[in-house]
């Protein structure tokens, strides 16, 4: 049995006992029968809980950690739960909340840990590093007065250093080829956006990537279809792989963009939550164009909302595997120590009526391991082996397809997962982050050869991994201890010249060189673009 297990049987026995001793010797020890120690520890007002805890902190034989134990109780409590129900700690809150609300504070670069050194991977145009001259590729050694290059630095601990309230000043060093500059950084606010890429894939085509569903998505959202509309977009690819969701609000907004009237996009409700209906309520930007969306066994929630509600009014096509079933929706509490309690307050409902949430009946360790199970029992490779857990059918409200709850939300069209990536071989690269490294450090080394791409279509078609290029590449994984990269299959190199160009695109121009790289041969990708040219 797993130490979490253990904690789940045990805390409440732990508690209860720890409870009835206390009182036991409240009432045999001197003065606890005139009431002396009920009066300091016990109140009728406090729940056995904080009795527990009062008791723990006032008589027990060693020093406590309360705010660990606090932390420990919190957790087993809502363990008992549903699996997203969750204590965030204090010193969490901010990144999370800063992740939701679409922006922080800093100094505006993306940061990667190479080889016990922090590498810049990008930076935010017009932002605070780009003002002073901080490029894509430096190497950042110091920190105000900290060496942060090997020394064990963690890129957690790396942001910690370089975040800091807008106005304040940070100074950084950083090392550009054998040149070692200072530059003092006025932090400022920082938007992390959620959209990585608007783009045309192909004529007439459009493509978005929604990373989040953040307070920014739907500004974003609408910032990109304006963009493409003056390209010519006559129809949509929405890729929502492995998008977590996020804000409510902010996947309604997107769906009332794309569904025409007053369309129910979902309706939550719960037992001490009323029920709630989202509505279409405005004329959208794209009622009518062509719809494909991307789906993932990392798609979930606010995701789930968005396809569950284009599958059900037959909207669009949805493409790809099975998505993540959680339908259950979060309020976030501030508690009184800093931290925050995510609590679940409702389940919502799609326009068909069902609940896309999968079981979670056999606890927290089961439902984490449900895409793991996926994967050992095929359903990533082959959709016969799809297994709906809700066998009551519903139905799509124009079409009157029949459709599934209680697993996620099942693809029109499936697409296995792509195991060719995945050689032996390329995986030991991959796991020794070979590849990174290598683009990384070849680019800081030859930022000339790069200068002339001043976009990322113009990167795609005019970049190639060369073979001196490649070759330095194996050179570089057998220093690495890579073995056999020198007798690497025509096809695993094809594979591993592409990853290489995405990354190079990625130092570039982010995740949107990365994606147009990627995309470019995507099975996903290329299943939409068939399907919606046949439409």
């Amino acid at each position: 049995m797993s130490n979490n297990r253990k904690l789940q049987v045990f805390l409440p026995l732990l508690m209860a006992g720890v409870l009835a001793l206390g009182m036991y010797l409240g009432h045999k020890m001197p003065g606890g029968q005139n009431g002396d120690l009920g009066a300091s520890l016990f109140n009728r007002r406090q729940t056995a809980l904080e009795e527990v805890m009062n008791l723990l902190k006032a008589k027990y034989v060693d020093t406590l950690k309360v705010a660990d134990l606090q932390q420990e109780a919190i957790d087993g409590l809502l363990s008992h739960l549903d699996p997203h129900s969750v204590y965030i700690p204090p010193a969490n809150v901010a990144d999370i909340n800063d992740n939701l609300e679409g922006n922080t504070q800093g100094i505006g670069v993306e940061i990667s840990l190479i080889a016990d050194t922090v590498h810049v991977v990008s930076v935010l145009t017009a932002g605070p590093a780009d003002k002073v001259g901080v490029r894509t590729g430096d190497c950042i050694i110091r920190v105000n007065d900290s060496t942060v290059a090997g020394n064990g630095i963690t890129v957690e601990g790396m942001r910690r250093l370089l975040r800091g309230p807008a106005d304040t000043k940070v100074k950084v060093t950083v090392l550009r080829g054998q040149k070692t500059l200072d530059m003092n950084i006025t932090r400022g606010l920082i938007p992390l956006y959620s959209i990585d890429a608007a783009y045309m894939t192909a004529p007439g085509i459009g493509y978005i990537k929604i990373s989040k569903f953040s307070a920014s998505t739907y500004r974003e959202f609408m910032d990109a279809m304006t963009a493409l509309k003056k390209q010519g977009l006559k129809s949509l690819i929405i890729d929502l792989r492995q998008n977590p969701g996020g804000y409510l609000e902010a996947a309604t907004n997107v769906a009332d963009e794309l569904l025409s009237g007053d369309k129910l996009i979902l309706y939550s409700k719960g037992s001490n939550y009323p029920k709630a209906e989202y509505r279409c309520n405005k004329p959208g930007e794209f009622e009518d164009g062509k719809l494909a969306i991307l789906t993932d066994e990392g798609s979930a929630s606010a995701s789930e909302i968005l396809a569950g509600a284009v599958q059900d009014w037959d909207r669009g096509t949805i493409i790809g595997r099975r998505t993540f079933g959680k339908g259950l929706v979060q309020e976030q509490y501030p508690l009184s120590n800093g931290g925050a309690l995510r609590l679940t307050i409702a389940r919502y409902y799609i326009p068909s009526g069902r609940c896309i949430q999968k079981p979670y009946s056999d606890g927290r360790e089961a439902y984490d391991e449900d895409i793991l199970n996926r994967f050992n029992h095929g359903e990533l490779l082959n959709p016969d082996s799809i297994k709906p857990t809700d066998t009551v059918p519903y139905h799509t409200m124009i079409e009157g397809r029949t459709v599934y709850g209680g697993g996620g939300i099942t693809p029109d069209i499936f697409i296995p997962l792509d195991t060719s990536h995945y050689t032996p071989l390329i995986t030991k690269l991959y796991i020794r982050d070979v590849l990174n490294q290598f683009t990384s450090r070849y680019y800081s080394a030859h930022l000339p050869e790069f200068a002339n791409y001043h976009d990322a279509a113009a990167f795609n078609k005019g970049f190639e991994v060369s073979e001196p290029m490649f070759t330095e590449m194996k050179a570089f994984a057998v220093a690495d201890s890579v073995p056999g990269v020198n007798d690497m299959k025509a096809d695993e190199a094809v594979q591993v010249k592409k990853r290489m160009k995405a990354l190079f695109a990625r130092l570039l121009f982010k995740n949107e060189g990365y994606l147009m790289i990627n995309n470019t041969n995507d099975p996903m990708v290329m299943k939409a673009i068939e399907t919606l040219n046949k439409q």
